[in-house]
């Protein structure tokens, strides 16, 4: 069980200060819990025996062990697909058909993992029209920001999809004003640029949702809202079905809550498309 969930497990018996504590762990996780045990101490401003307190609450037996669990967490994160690899994986039945039980068995801990408060809270936040919207996914999970943005275009205006280039980010942080969101997908291994994009617009007031996995992207120490996507496929690939079931939900949710202004949009849209007609021979 990862750390922050047993914090999380733990929430009803802790003391006032074990949940300082625990705040202060969980706004910075897991970097914060990964210093010596007299500066978390002073960083929590509590003592360093009731931090050996907490950590034997939530099931650990010490700081040793607590600090050795969130360091494997860390290496977790960074996997890449050869690290991933087991070449004697059990197969139940084809391929295929296994590929798509373990996807769809993800696809089911999604649902779990973000509750109905927090889609219809991000919804919102995405449909708020004096809000403007900038997103951008990782090497990878660009795919699924991509696919977020087009489908919002076709909703509302204010929505930008910023570029691979770092070098073109400038102009996308100029435009941000206070209130502004950030939408950003990242996964391990988690991408370094997308942390100094989100500090800097964090200070310029934007909001930051964050789609990631289970152990955190560290840009959810900026993040407002956090979506916690399954990724694991039990292959060397992991799999992003679960997190393109969780936009493709988001974005279908903020269409039918705002029909007449969606169909608006497309109607207008599909008026300026250029059809294989249109184009000059």
């Amino acid at each position: 069980m990862l750390i922050k969930d047993r914090i999380k497990d733990a929430a009803g018996i802790l003391t006032p200060s074990e949940r300082k504590l625990a705040a202060a762990i969980l706004s910075d996780y897991p970097y914060a819990g990964l210093v010596s045990i007299q500066d978390l101490a002073k960083h929590a401003e509590v003592s360093p025996p009731s931090i050996s307190r907490f950590v034997t609450k939530i099931g650990l037996a010490g700081y040793q062990e607590f600090q050795r669990d969130l360091i494997a967490e860390l290496k977790e994160g960074q996997r890449s697909p050869v690290d991933l690899h087991m070449e004697n994986r059990p197969i139940e039945g084809g391929f295929l058909s296994d590929f798509i039980q373990r996807t769809t068995r993800q696809m089911a801990v999604s649902s779990a993992a973000i509750t109905e408060d927090q889609f219809a809270r991000i919804c919102t936040l995405l449909a708020t029209p004096k809000s403007e919207v900038h997103v951008i996914g990782g090497r990878v999970s660009d795919s699924i920001a991509f696919l977020l943005s087009f489908h919002l275009r076709q909703m509302r205006q204010g929505v930008y999809h910023l570029p691979a280039n770092n070098e073109a980010w400038p102009e996308y942080l100029l435009r941000m004003k206070q209130g502004d969101l950030l939408f950003v997908v990242d996964f391990r291994r988690y991408q370094p640029n997308l942390l100094g994009l989100c500090q800097t617009a964090h200070d310029k007031g934007a909001k930051i949702i964050l789609m990631t996995d289970k152990w955190l992207s560290p840009i959810a120490k900026y993040a407002a809202e956090v979506l916690p996507v399954p990724i694991e496929s039990g292959t060397l690939w992991d799999t992003y079905a679960p997190a393109l079931a969780v936009i493709e939900a988001l974005v279908t949710k903020i269409a039918e809550d705002n029909f007449d202004q969606t169909r608006a949009r497309i109607k207008a849209w599909d008026a300026l498309r250029l059809t294989d007609q249109d184009v000059p021979s």
